[in-house]
C-alpha cells in the first residue's frame, strides 16, 4: 500500500490542461495583493489590537504584531517558492503531494477544509453582528430570533454567504473586482481612523511601553496552553514574554495570505506575480496593524481599553462619536471580503483534491461559461451558510488557528525536500537561506501551536482521525495517482 506516492510537478501542471478541469487565467499581481489584503484585514484590526494591548502586551502590542509578521513572513517566503514553481490550484495540498506524498497531502487538504469552512462561517456570524449594529444605529432593529446574541437562525449571516457564493460562481475576475472595491472602502476607513486618531494621541499613554510582567495562572485544565501542560510554564501577561504570548494571539490576524497561493492556476504570470501577491499583501497588512495598534494605545491608557470594540470606544472616550459608525462600516466591508476569499480558497483546494480523485471527480468540472468550479463553490456556499446560520462556532474558532499553523509547518518542510529531490526545477522565486529559513519557520510555528489550548489539540486530533478514515475508505481507492501506476488503466 503506497500511501506516500508523490505526484510529479510535471504531472500536476499537465492536469491543469484538461479541458473540463481548466481554470481561466485572469489574475494579476495587483489582484493577488488585493485578495491577500482582503482576507487578512478583518476584525483583527478593529478588535484584536485593543484586546491584546489590554490583556497581554500593553503598548508593546505593536512589537507583538511585528513578531507575528516575522513568523508569517518566514512561511510566506516558503509559499512564494512553491507557488512560483508549482502554479497549480490547491496551495499547501498540492505542494505536499509533490514532496511528502498522497496521504500527507490528503491530511493537509482535510486540514485546510476545516480551517477555511469554519473560518468563513465564524466571520459570517461576526459580519451579521456588525450589520445588525449598524442598522440599529439608524433606527432599524432586526428581531432577536434572526440576529440577536443567540439567534434561532442567523439570517443575515446566511444571506451574505449565499450572495458571495453567487459572485464566486460568476467568475474569478468579477470576484476580484468586487473585492477591490470593498478593500478600497475598508482601507480608506482605516487610514482615516489613523489620521484622525493621531490628533488625540497622548505620549504619556506609551509609558511604560513594556509593562512589568504578571503571571496568569487562571487558565487551567483543557483550556491551558499545551506548553504549560508539557513544560510547566505558567502563562505570563506583559513583560517581554508577554509580547511573545501576545504574538501567538495576534498571529491569527494575519491568517489568509496563504490563500493567495490557492489562486495560482488562475494567475496570468504565476512565476512572477504569486510571490509579489503573497509578500506584498503581508507587508501592507503588517504596516496597517502596527500603526493602528500604536494609535489606539496612544489615544487611551491600555488598561482602560475596551475588549468589545476597542478602536471605536477609544474614539468615543475622546468625544468623537462619529468614528464608531465609520468603524462599523469598515468592519462590515472587511468581513465581507474575508468570507468571500475564504470560500474561494476552500473551493480551489477541494477542486484540486477532486481532480486527483481523492474526492468525487465529477465535482471538479469547470463551468463552461464562467470558468469556475461552480458545483464545488455552490456546495461550499450552502454548507457555510448552514454552519453560520445554525451552529454556535465560538468554541471551534481556534481550530482555524491550529489548522493554519500545521499547513505552514508542512509547506516549510516541503521546500527543503523539493530542493533535494528536484534541484533541476526552474524556480522563479527562491526562498533564501535554505534550509535555515524553513527550519526557523517550522520552529516558530510549532512554538505558536504550543500556545494553543489542550482542548484545541484534542479537537484537531479527532478531525484528523475522521479524515484518515475517509481517505482509506474512499480516497486511496479512487486516487488517480494509484491509477497512473504502470499496468493500471487511468480514468
Amino acid at each position: 500500500m503506497d500511501i506516500f506516492r508523490t505526484k510529479s510537478v510535471e504531472q500536476s501542471v499537465q492536469d491543469t490542461e484538461a479541458p473540463e478541469h481548466r481554470l481561466r487565467k485572469r489574475l494579476t499581481a495587483t489582484d493577488l495583493t488585493v485578495f491577500g489584503i482582503g482576507v487578512i484585514v478583518g476584525t483583527g484590526i478593529f478588535v484584536l489590537t485593543g484586546q491584546v494591548a489590554k490583556q497581554t502586551a500593553g503598548p508593546a502590542v505593536a512589537l507583538s504584531f511585528i513578531v507575528a509578521a516575522v513568523v508569517c513572513g518566514l512561511a510566506a517566503l516558503c509559499y512564494a517558492e512553491f507557488a512560483s514553481t508549482l502554479p497549480v490550484a490547491g496551495s499547501a495540498y498540492t505542494f505536499s503531494f509533490a514532496t511528502l506524498g498522497e496521504f500527507p497531502a490528503w491530511v493537509i487538504g482535510w486540514d485546510l477544509m476545516l480551517e477555511m469552512a469554519l473560518a468563513a462561517a465564524v466571520v459570517a456570524v461576526g459580519w451579521s453582528g456588525y450589520f445588525a449594529s449598524l442598522l440599529q444605529s439608524i433606527g432599524l432593529t432586526l428581531p432577536d430570533w434572526m440576529a440577536g446574541d443567540d439567534p434561532v437562525v442567523n439570517i443575515p449571516a446566511m444571506v451574505i454567504v449565499l450572495i458571495l457564493t453567487a459572485i464566486l460562481v460568476a467568475g474569478i475576475k468579477l470576484s476580484s473586482r468586487v473585492n477591490l472595491i470593498i478593500v478600497i472602502i475598508k482601507v480608506a476607513v482605516i487610514l482615516l481612523v489613523i489620521v484622525a486618531g493621531l490628533f488625540f494621541v497622548n505620549a504619556a499613554n506609551y509609558t511604560p511601553f513594556i509593562p512589568d510582567p504578571i503571571s496568569t495562572p487562571a487558565v487551567e485544565g483543557l483550556k491551558a496552553p499545551l506548553i504549560q501542560v508539557l513544560f510547566g510554564i505558567t502563562p505570563v501577561a506583559f513583560g517581554v514574554i508577554g509580547i511573545f504570548s501576545a504574538a501567538a494571539i495576534v498571529f491569527f490576524a494575519f491568517i489568509g495570505f496563504d490563500i493567495v497561493a490557492t489562486a495560482a492556476e488562475e494567475t496570468i504570470e504565476p512565476q512572477r506575480d504569486l510571490p509579489r501577491g503573497i509578500i506584498g499583501s503581508l507587508v501592507v497588512c503588517t504596516v496597517l496593524y502596527v500603526v493602528v495598534s500604536l494609535v489606539v494605545v496612544g489615544m487611551q491608557p491600555y488598561s482602560e481599553l475596551s475588549t468589545r470594540a476597542p478602536l471605536a470606544d477609544a474614539f468615543t472616550a475622546v468625544g468623537q462619536n462619529w468614528a464608531a459608525a465609520l468603524i462599523s462600516i469598515g468592519a462590515i466591508a472587511g468581513l465581507t471580503t474575508v468570507v468571500m476569499i475564504l470560500m474561494l480558497g476552500q473551493s480551489r483546494v477541494l477542486f484540486a483534491m477532486c481532480r486527483d480523485g481523492l474526492l468525487p471527480r465529477g465535482l471538479a468540472k469547470v463551468h463552461p461559461k464562467y470558468g469556475t468550479p461552480a458545483r464545488l463553490t455552490i456546495i461550499i456556499g450552502v454548507v457555510t451558510a448552514l454552519l453560520a446560520g445554525f451552529i454556535s462556532l465560538g468554541a471551534l474558532a481556534e481550530l482555524v488557528n491550529i489548522g493554519t499553523l500545521f499547513a505552514f509547518v508542512v509547506v516549510s518542510i516541503g521546500v527543503i525536500i523539493l530542493r533535494r529531490t528536484r534541484p533541476d526545477l526552474h524556480r522563479a522565486f527562491r526562498t533564501p537561506l535554505v534550509p535555515l529559513l524553513p527550519i526557523l519557520s517550522v520552529l516558530a510555528c510549532l512554538y505558536l501551536m504550543l500556545n494553543l489550548p489542550v482542548e484545541t489539540w484534542l479537537r484537531f486530533f479527532i478531525w484528523m482521525v475522521i479524515g484518515a478514515a475517509l481517505y482509506f475508505l474512499y480516497g486511496y481507492r479512487h486516487s488517480r495517482a494509484q491509477r497512473l501506476v504502470p499496468g493500471i488503466k487511468p480514468d
